[in-house]
């Protein structure tokens, strides 16, 4: 089964009025999400459920990279990813079925996730620090996500945007 595990983009702190659950994407955000998009369509990993925090950034960052892939029909928005920790994430991905599934979320939670998920980390400088709009790929040999465990994916990939723009 293939996992992707994408932090949200760069957000912007323009409108102080706004509640953090309401913040958008700054411009650079806004350019990290379609190079995020784009690269995930040239590296074909394409996923078949979306599993999205119910943050406007992490909308936002979904509804730019979306532009570049195949339509996803089971994209959900889920309010545990909101800041939620590993063990929520964990629990989310549990309930869904399909054999390609892309988590959208928040630092620290996303990361930790990100980095327990793992055999073993990749050898890139910034995968602790997780930075906005961090993509992991990685294989989790199981036949259902229920049966997931921590550390037992393989990493593929990871990028993050300022590699590719």
């Amino acid at each position: 089964m293939k996992l992707i595990i994408t932090r949200h983009a760069k957000s912007s702190w323009d409108y102080p009025n706004l509640s953090d659950h309401e913040r958008p994407l700054a411009k650079r955000g806004r350019r990290g999400s379609d190079a995020i998009g784009k690269w995930l369509a040239e590296q074909q990993h394409i996923p078949q459920t979306v599993l999205c925090s119910t943050s406007k950034r992490t909308r936002e960052t979904w509804s730019r990279m979306s532009k570049f892939l195949p339509a996803v029909e089971d994209v959900r928005f889920e309010p545990d990813l909101y800041h939620g920790g590993a063990h929520a994430t964990l629990s989310v991905l549990s309930t869904t079925g399909s054999s390609s599934v892309l988590i959208l979320g928040h630092n620290p939670g996303i990361g930790i996730f990100a980095d327990a998920i793992l055999t073993s980390p990749p050898q890139h400088a910034d995968f602790f620090r997780y930075p906005t709009a961090a993509t992991l790929i990685c294989e989790v040999p199981v036949d259902d996500w229920a049966d997931v465990r921590y550390e037992s994916g393989i990493v593929i990939d990871f990028v993050i945007p300022r590699e590719l723009v």
